[in-house]
């Protein structure tokens, strides 16, 4: 098989082939915390970025354009969630994707925790 055939082959027959490790150098850590059900999107989406980045971030950028979570990343690309995690980490630390806030950033935040108490409170029983 030639090397032009490789790259003909659809994303997800050539990433089962790559140990998950190569797409990330070996890094398992990230610059933010970022949990499964951590949102990101693409704050605005540029074809030239898109183009010159390695397949797999390519396709989370892609697939970044609706809001989307980590895990669903993970399911859609049939990459394991650290991969995804590392990947995501790396186009945010580019501004490439916008990571949006969990409900764990507001954890001790009481002000917060007080106004959806108060929203809980006026709903109709």
């Amino acid at each position: 098989m030639s090397t032009d055939d490789t790259q003909d082959r659809p994303l997800k027959m050539r990433s089962r082939r790559i140990r998950p490790y190569a797409f990330t150098g070996g890094r398992t850590w990230t610059r933010q915390t970022l949990l499964v059900e951590t949102l990101i999107s693409v704050p605005r989406f540029d074809p030239l970025l898109s183009e010159s980045l390695m397949p797999e971030s390519k396709s989370l950028y892609e697939r970044a354009r609706v809001r989307i979570s980590i895990a669903e990343l993970s399911v859609g690309l049939d990459l394991p969630l650290g991969v995804v995690r590392v990947l995501v980490s790396d186009l945010a630390s580019q501004g490439a994707v916008f990571i949006h806030p969990t409900a764990s950033a507001y954890q001790n935040d009481t002000n917060v925790l007080e106004r959806i108490l108060d929203g809980l409170n006026r709903l109709p029983v």
